[in-house]
């Protein structure tokens, strides 16, 4: 925070060009232990057996506490199950936890606050602190006291409405803009096609997090598309699934100087 500040405040380009290399370095140091991170979490979801939890809890000693918060959102989409991941530091275990809207993480961080040496949060996101040896008990805690149901870890997606890619326009992207700022309280719009054929798609970036797809309607009306997030597993279902349904929402995508028409790819059935 304090480098991006000076950057911000950085009175002569060689000082500002240094200070952003430093910290796009940092950037994508921070995304590769975040990788490295979300991949030691799976692989000990997997191999202790903790996949049926209907908590799950994951213990990464070594992981850096910054990093907790960002790593417990990416395990929570892949199994879609409240996570915490702590982590080893000076004081104890610390952690963070991001939950699914059927679960107020809050308040079941409440049932077990005699293990807790502190705690926080709300519904959806935590964060705590313990003494080591009250990790296992907590995990044990938790799913004793859940009340989760099959129904609830169904994944689900709430769109706002149906609407044909061929409905996109500047204009309407212009008057959706009006309604920010998006977040919890007002999220961003949600829509939804259905029976869109793949035309072509690349997978870009370090981690292969990035598809570009082209895609085109029943009557061959085209629109390009980006998705973030696993490549490879988007690749495999396009490669199996002749047609593609899309929750998205609209965008513009500037490049040189020219401004088109794309949307941004949040789900895919």
């Amino acid at each position: 925070a304090a480098r991006s500040l000076e950057l911000l405040l950085a009175d002569n380009m060689e000082d500002a060009m240094k200070l952003a290399d430093d910290l796009y370095d940092l950037n994508q140091s921070r995304k590769a232990m975040t990788e490295q991170g979300k991949e030691q979490a799976i692989q000990s979801i997997e191999e202790n057996n903790l996949g049926k939890d209907r908590v799950l809890v994951v213990y990464l000693p070594d992981c850096h506490e910054s990093l907790a918060g960002i790593i417990a959102g990416r395990i929570r989409e892949a199994y879609n199950k409240p996570v915490f991941v702590l982590t080893k530091g000076a004081d104890g275990v610390k952690g963070s936890g991001r939950s699914i809207e059927a679960y107020s993480m809050y308040e079941e961080l409440v049932k077990c606050s005699d293990l807790l040496m502190q705690f926080g949060g709300h519904p959806m996101a935590a964060g705590l602190s313990m003494e080591e040896k009250n990790v296992e008990l907590f995990r044990r805690r938790l799913n004793d006291n859940c009340t989760l149901t099959e129904q609830d870890l169904i994944p689900k997606i709430m769109i706002d409405v149906p609407m044909p890619i061929t409905y996109i326009t500047k204009n309407l992207i212009r008057q959706l803009s009006l309604l920010e700022p998006f977040g919890k309280g007002n999220t961003k719009p949600l829509f939804a096609q259905k029976g869109l054929t793949v035309l072509n798609y690349r997978i870009f970036g370090k981690n292969r997090n990035v598809v570009k797809v082209q895609l085109a309607d029943a009557g061959g009306y085209q629109m390009d598309g980006v998705y973030f997030g696993e490549g490879e597993a988007f690749a495999a279902y396009v490669d199996a699934h002749p047609a593609l349904s899309v929750a998205y929402y609209p965008s513009i995508d500037t490049w040189n100087g020219r401004d088109k028409l794309q949307i941004n790819i949040q789900s895919y059935f």
